[in-house]
């Protein structure tokens, strides 16, 4: 398996992961005035295990932090990516982060 290639398409709303040339996952999200709600991500069956989602939240997480986006993490694997790494726990708004128990 080649490195991943991600890319943020914008005019489909989400961040895509893609292997080998193929579609292996997605992060779906809406933006709006200073913030990015994230509100589904997948991982095709295929390519679970391989760890290709936490390089796709990573990454989303980051384009996020570099935009200086507020993030709102519906999509449970993104909330749960979060929990697991605090160092991005800023990115949710204070008054946000009792919703999503971080």
């Amino acid at each position: 398996m080649t490195e991943p290639m991600i890319l943020d398409v914008a005019e489909w709303s989400r961040f895509e992961i893609h292997v080998d040339g193929r579609l292996a996952g997605f992060a779906q999200y809406k933006v709006e005035p200073g913030t990015i709600r994230f509100v589904h991500t997948e991982v095709d069956s295929m390519y679970e295990g391989q760890g290709l989602g936490g390089k796709l939240a990573r990454f989303a997480l980051d384009a996020a932090r570099t935009r200086g986006l507020a993030v709102y993490p519906d999509c449970p694997f993104i909330r749960g990516w979060i929990e697991k790494h605090p160092d991005y726990v800023d990115l949710v708004p204070v008054e946000a982060r009792p919703l999503y128990s971080m």
